[in-house]
Formats: C-alpha cells, sequence, structure tokens
C-alpha cells in the first residue's frame, strides 16, 4: 500500500485552534466484516486491533470527570468489540448521547441478533454508511452482497422504531462518492434516497449525511496507484470555502484510538499524527484535562482539505448546505 503522509505533510492549509472540547469520538478497533475500497481506516475482518476492557474503563472515567456529553462510537465495525453493549449501558448510565457509525451489514453477523435492540433500548443515534441508493455503486465499493445485506439491516432497526415519526430513535444514512469527486448537495441527495429507499424497499431513515472521502490510507492508495492523487488534491483545494473552518469537527471533538491515545480528529489518527500538548509527545484517555485543550492548535496536514471543500465535510455531514 501507498504511503500519503509524505504527500500531505508540506501544507498551506489555514491554522484552526481548538474551541469547547464537546464531542469525544472512539475507535473501538480497527476489526470489520467488511473491506471497503474508501476506507481510510484499512479495517477489514483480519485486523486485530481491539479495544481492551481497561482501556474501555479509562474512556468511562474520563466521562464521568468531563462535562462531555456526545460519545461517539466508530472502527472497524464498533459493535464487534466485545466491550460494545458494557460501554453502551455504562455511558448511557452516565447520561451521555451515543452515536454509533454502523455499516449495517453488522445486524446480520452471527451472534449478533439482539444489536438493534441493544441499541434502541439506550437510544444510540445510528450514522449507517450506505454510499448510494443503487446496488451496483454499493456492491463495486463495498464488496457483493453488501447492498442486500444493508437493506436488511436497515429493516431491523426500523423494527425497533428506528428512522418512525416520533420515536425518538434517529437512524440516519451516510453517502461518500464511489470515486475521486465531491459529494452533491445533501439536502438534493437526502430526497433522492428517500424517495428510491421507500418505494422499492418501504424502509425509512431521519437524515442523509454527504461526507467526502480523504486521500488517506485505502482511498489514497488507489488514488496514487491511479496517477489520480495529485488531481484530486487540487480539486479539494480549489473547492475550499473558508467559512467552513468555524464548523470543522476538529475543534470540538477528540479522536481517542484502540489503545487510548489521543487525536485532533479520526484522519490524523490514520495518519498517526497525536494531539500536540505542550510539552508532551503523545497523550493517553486517562491523562487529559479538558481544561488543556481550550485554544490549543489543531494539528494540520493537506488531507485537511478534505473536510473544507464545498459544502464542507465531517461526521456530522455537511457543514453547510
Amino acid at each position: 500500500m501507498h504511503a500519503t503522509l509524505p504527500l500531505l505533510r508540506a501544507t498551506d492549509f489555514p491554522p484552526i485552534r481548538r474551541t469547547r472540547l464537546e464531542v469525544l469520538q472512539v475507535n473501538l478497533g480497527y476489526l470489520c466484516n467488511q473491506q471497503c475500497l474508501h476506507c481510510h481506516v484499512n479495517a477489514g475482518p483480519k485486523r486485530k486491533e481491539i479495544m481492551t476492557r481497561e482501556t474501555v474503563d479509562d474512556v468511562l472515567t474520563f466521562l464521568s470527570r468531563s462535562s462531555v456529553k456526545t460519545l461517539d462510537l466508530t472502527g472497524g465495525a464498533p459493535e464487534l468489540n466485545p466491550h460494545f453493549r458494557y460501554l453502551v449501558g455504562q455511558a448511557r448510565a452516565r447520561g451521555v448521547h451515543l452515536m454509533d457509525r454502523c455499516n449495517l451489514t453488522v445486524l446480520n453477523e452471527p451472534e449478533q441478533d439482539d444489536l438493534a435492540s441493544v441499541m434502541a433500548t439506550h437510544q444510540v443515534e445510528i450514522f449507517a454508511s450506505l454510499p448510494c441508493y443503487l446496488q451496483d455503486n454499493v456492491d463495486g465499493q463495498r464488496g457483493k452482497g453488501v447492498y442486500a445485506g444493508s437493506i436488511e439491516g436497515i429493516r431491523k432497526l426500523n423494527a425497533q422504531g428506528y428512522g418512525q415519526t416520533d420515536s425518538g430513535l434517529i437512524l440516519n444514512l451516510v453517502y461518500n462518492p464511489t470515486g475521486p469527486y465531491l459529494p452533491p448537495p445533501q439536502c438534493q441527495l437526502e430526497a433522492d434516497y428517500k424517495r428510491e429507499l421507500g418505494e422499492r424497499f418501504g424502509i425509512r431513515f431521519n437524515h442523509l449525511l454527504t461526507i467526502a472521502n480523504m486521500p488517506i490510507k485505502r482511498f489514497g492508495s488507489m488514488l496514487i496507484s491511479k496517477g489520480q492523487f495529485d488531481e484530486y488534491m487540487q480539486l479539494l483545494k480549489g473547492a475550499h470555502v473558508d467559512a467552513n473552518l468555524d464548523t470543522v469537527m476538529c475543534r470540538n471533538l477528540i479522536s481517542v484510538d484502540w489503545q487510548g491515545y489521543l487525536y485532533d480528529c479520526d484522519f490524523n489518527q490514520m495518519l498517526k499524527l497525536p494531539l500536540n500538548l505542550v510539552g508532551k509527545s503523545r497523550t493517553h484517555i486517562r491523562n487529559l484535562r479538558t481544561e488543556q485543550l481550550d485554544g490549543n492548535p489543531v494539528v494540520i496536514a493537506d488531507h485537511c482539505y478534505g473536510c473544507t471543500a464545498g459544502q464542507g465535510s465531517s461526521c456530522g455531514g455537511a457543514l453547510n448546505q
């Protein structure tokens, strides 16, 4: 696999400083039941990196002594971590709002029969990847049979009340491009998804979020192999919007890796660019005090243009619409 960081280190991206910490995003491990072409984590069925119970407890201890009220769980497939249910239950007991980055097909895996029910019981807000409403596009990017498995997963969530009016159970679908181009307008695409998926399968969801592909790891390596890396970077830079700098996720979020170490965002985690606190090469969640983050500069490189291009892109979808 081609390394992308050497191509990204030299940057003219504008400096960013942190505001108040509001979201703790935790990567529970790189194990996944899928192996997608666009994956910036290089997740897959053979990955062995899994967060331990001890580190999960470090996360819970931080939540107890901080004012952070949103826990964003990601992976890999975070649900495959053996401590997922424990973390969800303990976080909810602390009054924390939970978000889960779900690939949908994990709901169909052996020993996951109760997963949809568990997430409904704890009112977990779900962000579910579905890069297109057409089968060929999804299977081409994520693997044969993934589209059918994703539809089955959504039906299981719908049966629990997810996506239904006034249920309080939020199901967001997530679109990302299948190639080196920017997402279309989020609102327009959401209407298309709701129409097509509703008419074809009778399934429901609350919102569609659009996220740009990052030129790192598996997707970045593919761009290099095809000679498209420089062209894609020029696309991102040419579409940069200064106004997006005010709402990029790295200003109020920190990313925790499977070992408990901290980064400004999930993308920096994958590039091994740790959170920069004065006097420390890297910081563990058990040693963090939130006041250390206020006004702290974000570690940047050229991949940051992926978050500020066009309508903007973050874990919460488009930054402006």
